[in-house]
């Protein structure tokens, strides 16, 4: 029992940081999935390069962007957000 107790600042640590950093970057990480995942022809979109465009044609994992007339070839994890108009 003495054990268990002087181990609980230790679990409480850990519970406090599980739900602190860890939950919330699972959760970040799953939303940009989705995101990703869901990118359609025509969407207005920005890289993590900076890059704002439209997206032209989409394959499995390759995506090609319209940028002021010329076409570019990103990898779909590349892509940062898709912007709302």
């Amino acid at each position: 029992m003495e054990t268990l107790i002087s181990l609980s600042p230790i679990i409480l640590m850990f519970v406090i940081f599980y739900f602190l950093l860890i939950r919330p970057q699972q959760k970040k990480q799953k939303q940009v999935r989705e995101m990703q995942a869901n990118i359609q022809k025509g969407d207005e979109i920005v890289t993590i390069g900076g890059l704002h465009g439209s997206v032209d044609a989409i394959d499995e994992n390759i995506v090609v962007i319209n940028a002021g007339g010329s076409k570019l070839t990103f990898d779909r994890a590349a892509i940062r957000e898709v912007k709302v108009d």
